[in-house]
């Protein structure tokens, strides 16, 4: 496994539409393996591949079982795509692509997504709160949206520091 470079707001490959995986194989697995040492280095707790230079329809995401002590867990989403929503949260969002800045962003309270594993396998995996925030942050940068497109406003700098 190796550390991927991150790339910031401004990188042409933070606008563009990804494209569906259709090889399943070692290069993907070593894909995957490297976004979640990027992913956990860089503490955050969602990863899409173009925000590592992958214009590939990958997702991966930190769940936390919280009926089994706090668990943590990496959810992998291969051509993910959102196939229920409901309720709605708002709240304070990041990105790692841009480091420092939060903005207020409404979302589903929880949603379930359809993909592929690593290996090709169809699943469905649920999310509520947190999880469904990152599932539908991450999905949005498949199709080339940062957070910032979809935020009421920006946090500012006195604010972040009331936190």
């Amino acid at each position: 496994m190796a550390t991927r470079k991150i790339l910031l707001k401004g990188e042409k490959a933070l606008n563009s539409h990804c494209r569906p995986v259709t090889e399943f194989n070692d290069r993907l697995h070593t894909l995957l393996d490297d976004m979640k040492e990027t992913l956990v280095q860089s503490g955050g707790v969602g990863l899409a591949a173009p925000q590592v230079g992958v214009l590939r329809r990958i997702v991966i995401v930190l769940e936390t079982n919280v009926e089994n002590e706090g668990d943590e867990y990496m959810i992998e989403l291969i051509n993910p795509e959102i196939i229920f929503e409901e309720g709605e949260q708002t709240g304070p969002e990041g990105c790692l692509s841009l480091p420092g800045k939060y903005g207020i962003v409404s979302r589903p309270d929880r949603v379930r997504v359809r993909a592929q594993d690593r290996n090709g396998n169809s699943f469905e995996v649920e999310g509520e709160h947190l999880t469904a925030r990152c599932f539908c942050h991450e999905l949005d940068h498949l199709e080339g949206v940062l957070f910032t497109e979809r935020a009421e406003r920006m946090l500012t700098p006195e604010e972040l520091e009331q936190d």
